[in-house]
């Protein structure tokens, strides 16, 4: 081992990044530096920890350097490749944050539809390089979200109905684990790992690069919002209730509530064509029938803008708080609730989303990925947003006061939307496979080594 001393024997932090510096090709921040304040922000603006050492890392090595000199000073070790979680994660208070922001290194293989990404690279970076060639892989709704938070805890997004959720187009990863050891997870080589990796989150290790399955797709498809005045929501989300699942995998739809540009409260249907262009009119038709829309943006559009079409909705430094869960069924009784609720919301910067399930995503065996949830339903999202730290207990307390209600009718959770008090959910993001999970956990991080995330146990 190249280092000598532990934090506890050594003069200063400031000697802790002299003596890691030398080995690395990247860059060290510490309180005081320049640029120690940008590293350490995240997408969500109520966090504010300050790391001891920030290590930006350009390349694998630079990982396993930061993860051995954190285990030879008995460092608490966080992770940040996108910094899109809401819980924070990706940054600890006085231990070191390990940086793949800037690794952002692509290479697409179009003729074999595979794509090889860095853990630093966002949804947006990947699509703008497989989109050149009418070719992407299931991404998040949100485009500047990392690639690496989204994938390891399922990945949803538009094409899942489709071509499956990201974890299920990961072909291979590189894993930086615990001991400070560079594994390959693929079915063929540390299996058990890679199907632990795919939504199992963070807890195995580092990935440093992802391999993925790419699909024609684009570059223009058909879809967009249609707006409707929340006079009409439950009629207009019942009627959507009825009649999203039985169609084809090529369609997939969201909904929910939101708030426009101008003030204005709506309730909206997401209806998106994956298929064929020419029969796009006819195939969305039946979803776009309901009542009389405020407004119906369905349209030819470029693959990318769908992918951003949340983009200014949920920009960088709000401050947020969610709560999550999985619903099988969207009754009237709990219709009722959501619309009594919003009508309440304190912030307009909140909208709650209806994202689906369906198709190929629901369609693998429990047991072939660590991501369980494979049957038709809706993740739903209540996302409180807002500017002000003073009104932090306002829509902290109406969230929690709204997931009270709505909560009794969940069954599960998806691990990425699980905020910073929802530890006690894990278990409950996992089911059948939590054990499993534990046993692969003990094996490759006996010690919990990574533990800022949604915490899987040794077993």
């Amino acid at each position: 081992m190249i280092f000598e001393n532990s934090l506890t024997t050594i003069a200063s932090i400031e000697v802790a990044a002299e003596e890691l510096q030398p080995f690395l090709a990247g860059k060290i921040f510490i309180k005081g530096d320049a640029q120690y304040d940008l590293a350490r922000s995240v997408w969500n603006g109520m966090i504010d920890k300050k790391p001891a050492i920030i290590v930006e890392c350009r390349n694998s090595n630079d990982v396993i350097l930061a993860v051995k000199f954190a285990g030879k000073h008995n460092l608490i070790v966080s992770v940040k490749c996108g910094g899109h979680n809401v819980a924070g994660n990706a940054v600890c208070n006085d231990g070191l944050m390990i940086d793949l922001s800037l690794m952002k290194e692509i290479e697409v293989d179009a003729e074999n539809k595979k794509v090889r990404a860095q853990g630093g690279v966002l949804w947006q970076e990947l699509d703008k390089a497989t989109q050149v060639h009418a070719l992407a892989t299931t991404g998040g709704t949100v485009s500047d979200t990392g690639i690496a938070g989204l994938t390891l805890g399922g990945g949803m997004g538009y094409l899942m109905g489709k071509h499956g959720l990201s974890c299920d187009n990961l072909v291979s990863a590189e894993i930086v684990t615990a001991s400070g050891e560079l594994l390959k997870a693929d079915k063929d080589n540390n299996a058990d790992l890679f199907w632990a990796i795919r939504g199992g989150g963070g807890n195995f290790g580092i990935v440093t690069l992802f391999e993925f399955n790419l699909h024609p797709v684009g570059p223009t498809i058909f879809g967009g919002l249609i707006l409707y005045p929340m006079d009409q929501a439950k009629e207009m989300l019942q009627f959507y209730r009825d009649n999203v699942r039985d169609t084809s995998d090529e369609i997939i739809s969201y909904a929910g509530f939101l708030v426009t540009p101008d003030g204005l409260p709506v309730t909206f249907i997401l209806p998106t064509w994956l298929g064929p262009l020419e029969q796009a009119e006819k195939e969305l038709g039946k979803l776009r029938s309901f009542g009389t829309p405020i407004v119906d943006l369905v349209a030819e559009t470029p693959y990318t803008q769908l992918q951003s079409l949340f983009d200014s909705a949920t920009p960088t430094g709000m401050r947020r708080y969610w709560k999550s869960g999985y619903f099988t069924e969207i009754s009237d009784e709990l219709l009722d609730i959501f619309i009594r609720n919003v009508a309440t919301r304190p912030s307009p910067y909140s909208p709650v989303l209806f994202f689906h399930i369906r198709g190929a995503a629901a369609r693998v065996p429990l047991e072939e990925t660590a991501f369980v949830h494979r049957c038709d339903q809706w993740d739903i999202d209540i996302i409180s947003q807002w500017t002000e730290a003073e009104d932090d207990e306002l829509n902290i307390g109406w969230t929690r006061s709204f997931w009270k209600e709505i909560e009794p009718f969940s069954k599960g959770v998806y691990v990425n939307h699980l905020d910073s008090d929802d530890n006690e959910r894990v278990k409950n993001a996992y089911g059948v496979n939590y054990e499993k999970l534990r046993q692969i956990k003990r094996k490759y991080d006996p010690s919990n080594f990574f533990r800022l995330n949604n915490n899987i146990l040794p077993s």
